[in-house]
């Protein structure tokens, strides 16, 4: 038993540090929202480009952390442990899903025009919607990693 617990931290120790990472990205991606949606009056169309930029950068990398390393290792960490995690992940992971769509398409917009050709009143709205998208993702992330990971910090604990 005390080297089943082991294998364990061993095993999933390490998606504690890969979470604080992923949060740290999510703290940058947020002091970048909030930079761009405090924008001041009259910006020039090379700074909000800038700032736009900025923020799509951290929101792909963001996104993509997230799918591609830790939904995967909660997945993994889930079917390991095979306490209900993968059912409450399948029932969740749509919604996830669907930020990251709205994600990415607010990142290909921007991608796909210049600033001089966007409509800004238009784009600040974008924005705006973006940040209600994040903050539903950001809720639904937490859950995850509340139900997913912090749940079996008792069984990781080393002995």
């Amino acid at each position: 038993m005390l080297e089943n617990c082991r294998n364990a931290r061993e095993r999933w120790g390490g998606v504690s540090e890969l979470i604080d990472r992923w949060l740290k990205e999510r703290q940058e991606l947020l002091v970048r929202y909030c930079a761009l949606s405090s924008h001041n009056d009259d910006p020039s169309a090379d700074e909000v480009r800038e700032k736009f930029v900025g923020l799509c950068e951290v929101l792909v990398d963001y996104v993509s952390l997230g799918h591609f390393e830790i939904y995967e290792q909660l997945i993994q960490e889930a079917k390991e442990f095979n306490d209900g995690g993968l059912e409450l992940a399948a029932k969740l992971y749509p919604r996830i899903e669907r930020t990251t769509e709205v994600a990415l398409q607010f990142n290909d917009r921007l991608d796909s025009q210049s600033v001089d050709e966007l409509d800004l009143e238009s784009l600040f709205a974008e924005l705006s919607q973006l940040g209600e998208v994040l903050e539903s993702r950001f809720e639904v992330e937490d859950f995850l990693i509340e139900h997913l990971h912090n749940a079996h910090e008792s069984k990781l604990a080393p002995a």
